[in-house]
């Protein structure tokens, strides 16, 4: 019989299809009416962001052998419950990097230059206000571009500032070696929160990065600092992010990731006209979430009996 593997969320079409040919492949979240009875017997499971594996679903999944994230962290799984299990997980490390990268540049360019499309013909004096009113404060290669975590995403931030002659520095738990630090240059979080015109949060989902980003720290941040966080929603104080932008008029925070997701009415950064909220789409490419559904490569070597080309890290080791 052929191995069952569960698609719990959207998958790249090819990527499906692929390995729909070596196993069963069904379609079916964990919200939906048959997935219980489907778990029971199922060899693999392919996860994306909102699908929580834990010590409840895997004792309800007791032929399971492999869980694939089509992503890059492994928030949402606990690696190790699953190893204690004998279930491998499985993930894309490198996915999205450029994606997210591409991200984070469009968010300071469309906070730092001013810019409209003309749908209509402007007399001299209508033109002369349009180019006066979008005149930019300030330039990149003006601004300190700070970086807090200089892993994959991180490390692509920093070439791209280097490239735009802005002066970058980051802070890493990691001794990184100077060839591989882009131009960047380490310093401590108290230097890199008080030096940065633009703070571009990267850090992976270990539980000690929840609420990391604090109000003491927020208040080393410099007037009309931007504050960019792709990475995880809960690195950040949201209620202290708040406090910080309403006290500042002149700062900015452009966040992709949010805690919770999706956000409810309370959610204490709607509202402020300096927060600009995006629905977590650093990974909305479709080269991006090709990539990310390649994992069902991994998924497969593992239910042949082949070692995975990308386990997942331990959350203590991530």
């Amino acid at each position: 019989m052929r191995a069952l593997v569960i698609q719990a969320e959207e998958l790249d079409g090819a990527c499906r299809d692929w390995l729909g040919e070596r196993c069963e492949v069904v379609r079916c979240g964990p919200d939906e009416a048959g997935f219980a009875s489907l778990l029971a017997r199922a060899g693999g499971l392919v996860v994306r962001t909102y699908t929580r594996v834990d010590g409840v679903l895997l004792r309800a999944a007791p032929n399971l052998r492999v869980v694939g994230r089509a992503g890059v962290g492994v928030d949402n799984i606990d690696v190790g419950a699953c190893r204690a299990r004998g279930v491998e997980v499985v993930y894309t490390p490198d996915a999205n990097t450029r994606a997210v990268v591409e991200l984070v540049t469009a968010f300071m360019l469309d906070a730092l230059r001013p810019r409209v499309f003309l749908d209509s013909a402007l007399d001299r004096a209508g033109w002369k206000h349009a180019r006066g009113e979008l005149v930019a404060p300030r330039q990149l290669n003006e601004l300190t571009l700070g970086i807090l975590g200089l892993g994959r995403v991180g490390s692509g931030v920093a070439r791209v500032g280097a490239a735009l002659n802005m002066r970058v520095l980051y802070h890493d738990l990691r001794e990184i070696p100077p060839g591989a630090r882009h131009g960047a240059e380490p310093v401590s979080a108290e230097r890199l929160f008080s030096e940065a015109d633009v703070l571009s949060v990267h850090v992976d989902g270990r539980p000690s990065n929840r609420g990391w980003v604090d109000a003491g720290r927020l208040e080393l941040l410099r007037p009309g600092a931007m504050l960019i966080n792709t990475s995880r929603g809960f690195v950040i104080d949201n209620g202290a992010l708040a406090a910080w932008l309403r006290g500042d008029e002149s700062a900015r925070a452009i966040l992709d990731v949010h805690e919770p997701e999706p956000f409810d009415s309370s959610y204490p950064l709607l509202g402020l006209s300096n927060c600009h909220l995006s629905p977590h789409i650093g990974a909305a490419t479709r080269a991006a979430h090709r990539n990310m559904s390649w994992v069902v490569r991994d998924v497969w070597r593992v239910l042949s009996g082949e070692r995975a080309e990308f386990p997942a890290p331990n959350q203590a080791e991530s």
